[in-house]
């Protein structure tokens, strides 16, 4: 198994060479160079097995012969074995073709746990095995950074910075980064957005000089282990639905694509997911594209949900190149005119390749209350604002195409007392912390504040990063 770079002109890499990389050199993102698949009768055989035997089979169709089957099973029960539900992502269900699947079972209470603690541990054997130091660098709307930090904090051999955009998390997204003990994790809040963010990480993966002086690698959903460990999950659910023989939508709450990205790779598995709903809020650029064909930037606006207050969805760049039949250095050209000109167009051909799996709504912030109350209400269940948006775009479908019974699954990426202030706003409910997190408001920070500024974050990377320490 190898992988290329959606730019076409990075070398193509092997699984943990990917995995330790990130980003690749040309500033593409990873992929596979070929799909693997599922026949209908291997699905039917993972239909009674756990979850932590279907992320081995499907894990083993990407990593190839880099991780042994042993190993593999080792890292992945060290994962999950700290998630407080046994299923993993328990399936809930709303209606009767309508569900919740609960993906905050982890450690920092967020889908990023279900990625992140899994590529925690491949750094770990993998560095071990090469004697190498590396550094992480990340850029969050909240979520990515804590459990990166929670992932990495007790790894010898990995340095992990985190950065965030300084008063645009909540509380409890703030304390759980600022508040993670070690000495080899930090947390950097941005005086900016957390598109800023994004851009100095991809800009430090560009800077030649910085990337080889701190070794550095990636967590965000860039890297491509980030999204096959979320494809596990969606295999999970389809074949708890009925699998091969019956097929499953998803709604998914978004901003980065990374999430419902995964969901289109398990269909590339075999999967039969025959709809993918993107649910957006008030930064709505995914939504405005699968309109109307434009991906157009504008200014990113705080809103209830705010890990999806984001108007670059870096992921998006891994569907482009397939609905550009691969062609890398279309999407180099593509890419390279949207960060200058802050728009691209896609033909409606092309357009139209996708449009019949993809569908994309908007939930207001008034929506977003709307849809918690209901939920509530209706189900007794206390959802998030992010989960209400995909709440209320799998509604939103349903409006559209009244006469489907797909079975559709929404995901619920976040507990609900993550964002306490929304909840309380909806439903008049203060959501409580895991006895774990009880004691989060008591707990001391350590954070830095930084300005937007390129060299003054590299600079102060490079001061506390042990690898560049080592070659100093």
């Amino acid at each position: 198994m190898q992988y290329v770079s959606t730019r076409g002109a990075a070398p193509a890499l092997s699984f943990t060479e990917a995995l330790v990389t990130g980003l690749a050199s040309d500033g593409g993102l990873y992929v596979p160079q070929d799909w693997p698949r599922f026949t209908a009768d291997e699905l039917r055989a993972l239909r009674n097995a756990s979850y932590g035997e279907i992320a081995v089979a499907v894990l083993e169709r990407f990593t190839g012969d880099t991780l042994d089957h042993d190993a593999l099973k080792a890292d992945i029960d060290q994962a999950y074995g700290r998630f407080r539900h046994q299923a993993v992502t328990p399936l809930v269900q709303l209606d009767a073709d309508d569900w919740l699947l609960e993906l905050f079972h982890g450690p920092t209470l967020a889908f990023k746990d279900v990625a992140l603690q899994l590529l925690g541990r491949f750094f770990d054997r993998v560095l071990a095995a090469q004697n190498k130091r590396v550094t992480v660098v990340g850029a969050t709307s909240g979520d990515t950074g804590s459990a990166a930090m929670e992932a990495c904090r007790d790894l010898s051999r990995v340095d992990t910075f985190i950065l965030f955009p300084e008063g645009r998390v909540s509380d409890v997204q703030r304390r759980q980064m600022t508040t993670v003990p070690g000495d080899h994790v930090h947390a950097i809040a941005v005086r900016g957005t957390f598109d800023d963010c994004q851009d100095l990480v991809k800009a430090m993966f560009a800077d030649t000089r910085f990337r080889d002086s701190v070794s550095l690698s990636a967590v965000n959903s860039i890297n491509w282990v980030r999204i096959i460990a979320q494809t596990v999950y969606y295999v999970v659910t389809a074949l708890r639905l009925g699998a091969p023989e019956r097929p499953v939508g998803f709604s998914v709450p978004t901003g980065n694509f990374g999430n419902i990205y995964a969901a289109f790779v398990a269909r590339k598995l075999g999967l039969p997911i025959e709809k993918l709903i993107i649910g957006t809020n008030r930064n709505d650029i995914l939504a405005r594209y699968f309109e109307q064909g434009e991906m157009r930037l504008g200014g990113v606006e705080p809103s209830l949900s705010p890990s999806m207050d984001i108007q670059v969805s870096s992921n998006f760049e891994r569907l482009l190149f397939e609905m550009l039949d691969r062609d890398g250095a279309q999407v180099s050209d593509m890419m390279t005119g949207f960060r200058r000109d802050g728009v691209f167009t896609t033909d409606p051909d092309r357009l139209a390749r996708i449009t019949g799996l993809f569908h994309a709504y908007r939930a207001s912030d008034e929506l977003t209350t709307q849809t918690i109350q209901d939920v509530h209400a209706k189900t007794g269940h206390v959802i998030d604002p992010h989960t209400a948006a995909g709440v209320a775009a799998a509604q939103q479908f349903r409006a559209a195409y009244p006469d489907t019974d797909l079975p559709i699954v929404a995901l619920a990426c976040a507990h609900p007392a993550k964002f306490p202030n929304a909840v309380e706003q909806a439903i008049q409910i203060t959501p409580t912390l895991p006895p774990h997190l009880a004691d989060l408001n008591e707990r001391d920070e350590r954070m830095t504040v930084l300005d937007n500024d390129l060299a003054t974050i590299e600079a102060h990377i490079e001061r506390r990063s042990r690898a560049a320490l080592a070659t100093a």
